[in-house]
């Protein structure tokens, strides 16, 4: 039996799709999470806690590879990884990966284009190097506390609202960088990068925060733009040294060229990788997951490739935070044509919190068609369908 080790936070959506995927290859998945390590197994997944170090996994192998799902279990799976032997990036590599100042320090001294940039600690004046300008927390991920300001006063109200966020780590403060953005899908193997899709993030995301919402692959971009975007994304792979596994990168575009933005040692989060099917070597269609999970324990997948037509993803947008109630117009919006699917992840009654706090999305829908044009309009008119009800939050008396 092959056994492939998967590290994550928690039991989520993407997590049950790895285990549906390796249940058809009949690779056998360890689980390791941050579970409580003094409870015995309280959600009954047989997973070993991170707590529990490299050596608790050594008696349940051997190993054919190793994945991860978020940012903190790619360093966990990174330092299992040099232990065990396994082929994984490393976790220096992923280390940077995930903190915002590092990052940008690896992309400078590659000669990438960066933007001015500086860090500040709770002990040091806050300032900007230039407006606009984009503060961001160093470790939280999807847009969670990245808000621009414009001058010194909206300035001076984001960096306290940051600060209540994260506390007393440090700030990065940067130029704003203008420009169309872009989300890369890929395999590293050997440090070098194999494109799995790039995706075009259509709405304009220009601030005070940065909620993505559509991703549309393929993307419509010319040629000589999407060669730059995967040109300078293996620079940016080199550059944080990336050596074997999946990542997901960000990057914008404007008339001076390509400004990485990040490189996730770790794919698209959530529900999202459902909207990427490819074939490999046949005409079966396979998820992201599956195509990783080959990748991760030695199969050569150089020759997989995105599935015939466009494929999109709407991450359905928090529009205030508030208590959910429920929505109305599903089987509406499931209608459209074109939409393969839409899943609500919302439950009733859940407090919800909007960007810049917020960590989450009211759901996701999917569509398939046979241009990108015709998936980024029927995630559209899909959304204009769904009426969701939010009631504000009472406000907590102390």
């Amino acid at each position: 039996m092959i056994r492939a080790l998967l590290f994550a936070s928690k039991t989520g959506y993407q997590v049950r799709e790895f285990y549906s995927a390796a249940e058809r290859l009949g690779i056998e998945l360890v689980f390791v999470t941050d579970r409580c390590h003094v409870l015995e197994d309280p959600w009954a997944d047989q997973a070993t806690p991170f707590v529990a170090g490299p050596e608790a996994l050594a008696g349940r192998g051997p190993f054919a590879g190793v994945l991860a799902v978020g940012d903190q279990p790619a360093l966990r799976a990174a330092e299992a990884a040099r232990r065990l032997g396994l082929r994984f990036h490393p976790p220096d590599a992923v280390r940077a990966a995930g903190d915002k100042f590092l990052t940008r320090e690896a992309f400078r001294a590659a000669g990438l284009h960066v933007p001015a940039y500086r860090l500040i600690h709770p002990d040091q004046a806050a300032c900007a190097p230039a407006y606009p300008c984009v503060l961001k927390p160093l470790h939280l991920s999807a847009s969670r506390g990245v808000i621009r300001a414009n001058d010194a006063e909206q300035f001076r109200q984001a960096y306290l609202r940051i600060r209540r966020m994260i506390g007393d780590e440090p700030v990065l403060v940067e130029e704003y960088i203008p420009g169309r953005e872009f989300a890369l899908e890929g395999l590293v193997t050997g440090g070098r990068l194999q494109t799995l899709a790039i995706f075009d993030k259509p709405d304009p995301l220009e601030g005070p925060y940065f909620e993505e919402t559509v991703y549309v692959t393929p993307s419509r971009e010319p040629a000589q733009v999407q060669r730059a975007i995967q040109e300078t994304a293996q620079q940016a792979v080199t550059a944080l040294g990336l050596l074997h596994g999946p990542v997901h990168a960000e990057m914008r575009v404007n008339p001076h060229g390509i400004w990485m933005l990040e490189v996730a040692a770790r794919p698209i989060g959530g529900l999202c990788a459902r909207a990427l099917k490819f074939v490999l070597g046949g005409p079966r269609e396979i998820p992201l997951e599956e195509l990783l999970l080959r990748h991760a324990t030695g199969e050569d997948t150089s020759a997989a490739a995105l599935a015939n037509g466009a494929h999109g993803v709407m991450m359905i947008p928090i529009p205030r935070s508030g208590i959910y109630l429920g929505v109305q117009g599903l089987e509406q919006a499931r209608g459209v044509s074109d939409i393969m699917n839409l899943e609500v992840t919302a439950k009733e009654g859940q407090k919800l919190e909007a960007l810049p706090e917020g960590a989450s999305y009211l759901g996701f829908l999917f569509a398939r068609a046979r241009l990108s044009e015709e998936v980024e309009r029927a995630l559209r008119e899909a959304h204009k369908r769904l009426h969701f009800q939010i009631s504000p939050a009472l406000p907590v008396i102390k």
